[in-house]
């Protein structure tokens, strides 16, 4: 038996910075979504918190936050422009110092036309990279997660 390795038998070695890579991935994938999306008046992200506001709504922004994996205060400054423009509105909570943030009947509209421009982006995703690599890239992403978090990966059947 040889000892010598074939080069089918040798693990890739993974060349470049991963993060860079990542990044470059996200700037295209996003400028392609906030093209489209932002035909409706909102960036991409203002979608997203406007959509988990509009499924989750009314609901504490500590509540929000956590939903959204993102600090108070990074939720406080992007509530600010979808507030500003009247999309969502705080109400009273239960109690004197908590706030409600739900998503105002306009909002409910805007994000209806949101929605409509964000399918459009993700069938641009699902032409240009095809299906099959769309499904394998989200389950990659998934595992990925689960592994950098130090959970064991979990396998999605939809």
């Amino acid at each position: 038996m040889s000892t010598v390795a074939t080069a089918s038998s040798v693990p890739p070695k993974p060349q470049g910075c991963t993060n860079l890579k990542l990044r470059q991935l996200v700037r295209a994938v996003g400028a392609l979504y906030d093209a489209e999306v932002g035909k409706s008046g909102l960036k991409i992200t203002q979608y997203s918190l406007l959509s988990y506001i509009a499924k989750l709504g009314p609901i504490r922004a500590v509540e929000l936050a956590q939903q959204m994996h993102m600090s108070a205060s990074t939720l406080s400054r992007n509530l600010r422009p979808l507030i500003d423009a009247g999309w969502v509105e705080q109400a009273a909570g239960p109690d004197a110092r908590s706030w409600l943030i739900q998503a105002t009947p306009e909002g409910q509209a805007k994000r209806a036309e949101a929605q409509r421009r964000w399918r459009a982006a993700q069938e641009t995703v699902n032409q240009r990279l095809g299906a099959a690599r769309v499904v394998a890239l989200h389950a990659l992403i998934d595992q990925s997660l689960a592994l950098l978090d130090g959970a064991e990966p979990h396998h999605d059947t939809e």
